[in-house]
């Protein structure tokens, strides 16, 4: 599409400039910068002078993904892109991972003047996106939240990946997810319910102090569209009005999500409206 875009675009066919714009090249690299000590505190920025968008991989906190080609992507679009690396759980349990994007976070405000960015989260990405527009008063951190197949309740994830006939990607969040607790919630010490507590993202549901949400699943997705539902509930029984909650169709997870007919475009028009 955005090849057939650049062709008319070049023959002088239909394209308006709003869109030939769309189909500015993207940027092929991007800057290096350390907001911490660790190895895998950094972040990769793209582009320059537009918003500021945060991107948090997904991998079951486990492992990294390669977010660079839609980082360049919304680079083109007009964002100041900042592809942000976190300590893994063979680094760290929880809460390394949410201190690490706070960090970030910070940085990035620091960088841009004291403007809050957006965050676009995929899977455990998205996790810890929404934990940054809800852990205490989240709309003071951040402009908004897009989240693709977000893991918002850890604990749902690890019961679905015992459940009978539960797939192998399901089984894996499981154990990941137990991973990143550091502890197994079926010994009920305290202080692990208390973790798993913290992990779900509807316990810091707090309304208006929270960032705008775009929480978004395919119906066959092995995440399922009940982790935004309800957490789109709590928030709203907190007093949040500004939460969508999107379901294509298929089984596509996380970034495959943009890929889903106007997708990319309907996340771009998002992003830009609350910018």
């Amino acid at each position: 599409m955005r090849r057939t875009l650049l062709t008319l675009a070049l023959c002088g066919a239909l394209l308006s400039s709003s869109a030939a714009a769309e189909a500015a090249p993207e940027p092929t690299s991007g800057r290096l910068f350390s907001y911490g000590d660790h190895a895998r505190q950094n972040i990769t920025v793209y582009g320059d002078g537009g918003p500021a968008l945060v991107i948090l991989h997904g991998g079951y906190w486990s492992k990294d993904t390669d977010w660079s080609g839609w980082a360049r992507w919304f680079a083109a679009r007009g964002f100041t892109v900042y592809d942000t690396d976190y300590r893994l759980t063979s680094d760290a349990v929880w809460p390394a991972q949410r201190d690490d994007v706070r960090a970030a976070l910070r940085w990035v405000k620091r960088r841009e003047g004291g403007e809050r960015p957006l965050v676009l989260g995929s899977s455990a990405g998205g996790h810890l996106a929404l934990q940054a527009g809800a852990y205490g008063k989240g709309r003071s951190r951040v402009r908004g939240v897009v989240a693709l197949s977000p893991v918002a309740v850890p604990y749902r994830a690890w019961t679905d990946g015992a459940a009978p006939g539960a797939s192998a990607e399901r089984r894996a969040l499981r154990r990941a997810a137990q991973r990143l607790a550091g502890c197994s919630p079926d010994r009920g010490a305290l202080r692990c319910w208390e973790r798993w507590g913290d992990l779900a993202v509807t316990s810091h549901a707090s309304g208006a102090d929270d960032a705008p949400l775009l929480l978004i699943h395919s119906a066959g997705d092995f995440v399922p569209p009940v982790h935004s539902a309800e957490l789109a509930a709590a928030q709203g029984r907190a007093g949040l009005g500004d939460v969508t909650v999107r379901t294509v169709r298929g089984s596509a997870h996380g970034a495959p999500l943009l890929k889903a007919p106007g997708m990319a475009q309907s996340v771009l028009r998002w992003l830009r409206g609350h910018a």
